[in-house]
């Protein structure tokens, strides 16, 4: 599977701009890439986050649709991934693992947490029935 056409250009605009002030997510997106859980391909992923001491947080909102995103049901499978991210000079990529927090307490702090940077997530919590998972990336060796 490849990257949809607004996912490729925010990945292009993340490259071109070493992850800094992309699109209106400025500072606080990464992009993620997975294997797909049927396929095994690799699919890049931008995604907004914000560092939560040494971990990445970001949400499997997909803007408050009824359904998870498709890279949210790939970690369920395959929660080992890449991330690339700004650091201080250019980007870093690092191997990751994905830690799903679907529901509970800690879900709902980060997810407040996560509001204070992305305002949306409001919006989108509220626009759809499902609980919108929390997944939390620890860099791997």
């Amino acid at each position: 599977m490849t990257a949809t056409a607004f996912n490729q250009r925010t990945i292009d605009e993340f490259h071109a701009k070493e992850g800094r002030s992309v699109g209106g997510w400025g500072d606080h997106l990464l992009l993620m890439t997975s294997r797909g859980a049927k396929t095994g391909r690799e699919i890049t992923t931008p995604l907004v986050y914000r560092r939560n001491r040494d971990q990445y947080v970001v949400v499997g909102s997909k803007a408050g649709a009824p359904e998870h995103p498709n890279w949210y049901r790939n970690l369920q499978v395959n929660p080992n991934v890449e991330i690339e991210v700004a650091s201080g000079a250019g980007t870093e990529r690092f191997s990751a693992q994905a830690r799903v927090v679907a529901a509970g307490p800690e879900r709902d702090r980060l997810y407040d947490f996560m509001t204070e940077v992305w305002p949306a997530f409001r919006d989108y919590a509220q626009r759809t029935t499902r609980t919108i998972p929390v997944v939390v990336l620890e860099r791997t060796l």
